[in-house]
């Protein structure tokens, strides 16, 4: 009887798994998809800025040993919700097609920095945006030129190249000049424990289906081509030790 009632139950999550591959995603998945696309609610620690937990402990202590080298880490940007970077981008369209751009090359130009919703790494509460905040927090704190040698974080830059993989944090898009996809952000870093793992599940959903399905603005324009060279160039095209 036990045997039969296994069969019997056996029989139904594989038709459950046939009829929705969503629910076979979530079977055998670590993170679900709404997490993995900036829908979900994941449990987050943090006031002024959010990350997972463990993350966030391993970034105060990040933290804690640069204040002791004389720098003041203050995050820019942690977690954002799909909302949140739907409204960065809804914005920033905007803004572009009132200054004439074509649909095309608005899009272009959005994503030389920012994430299509949905796509973000900021959805995962592994990466943040980070700056030192010694001499005040300068009027465009997320620019390159502050990094260059002679910039106001220069030092920081170097402390952070010498220090943060110490503590699981890896800068994502790095200064390659064979990298594609977004630039240069010497800001911007992940908790590799954490984002390896989520990246590795994120590879397995169907951007497409996701991308045109939540009619964004401007989605219209996301053909077969585009998302495919989106995904090589802009979301797998990082640091190679996150890809592991």
């Amino acid at each position: 009887m036990q045997r039969r009632e296994f069969l019997k139950k056996s029989s139904l999550m594989g038709g459950l798994i046939i009829l929705n591959p969503k629910f076979n995603y979530s079977i055998f998945n670590e993170f679900s998809e709404d997490e993995l696309i900036g829908k979900g609610k994941p449990i987050l620690l943090g006031d002024d800025f959010k990350l997972r937990n463990e993350a966030f402990l391993q970034f105060n202590m990040m933290r804690i040993a640069a204040k002791e080298s004389g720098f003041n880490i203050h995050v820019i940007s942690s977690y954002r919700s799909y909302t949140h970077q739907n409204g960065i981008w809804e914005r920033k369209y905007k803004n572009y097609r009132n200054q004439g751009l074509s649909h095309e090359k608005t899009i272009a130009k959005i994503i030389e920095y920012s994430t299509i919703p949905g796509t973000s790494r900021h959805h995962w509460g592994t990466d943040l945006d980070i700056i030192d905040a010694t001499k005040g927090i300068p009027s465009n704190p997320l620019s390159e030129v502050h990094f260059n040698e002679g910039g106001r974080m220069r030092k920081f830059k170097l402390w952070l190249d010498q220090n943060t993989e110490n503590f699981g944090f890896y800068l994502v898009y790095t200064n390659d000049p064979n990298r594609k996809g977004f630039a240069y952000e010497p800001w911007h870093f992940t908790y590799k424990p954490i984002a390896t793992r989520m990246l590795k599940e994120y590879k397995e959903l169907d951007i497409k289906k996701i991308l045109q399905g939540n009619k964004l603005m401007g989605s219209e324009n996301f053909t077969d081509e585009f998302v495919e060279k989106y995904k090589r160039e802009n979301i797998l095209d990082i640091n190679p030790a996150l890809l592991v």
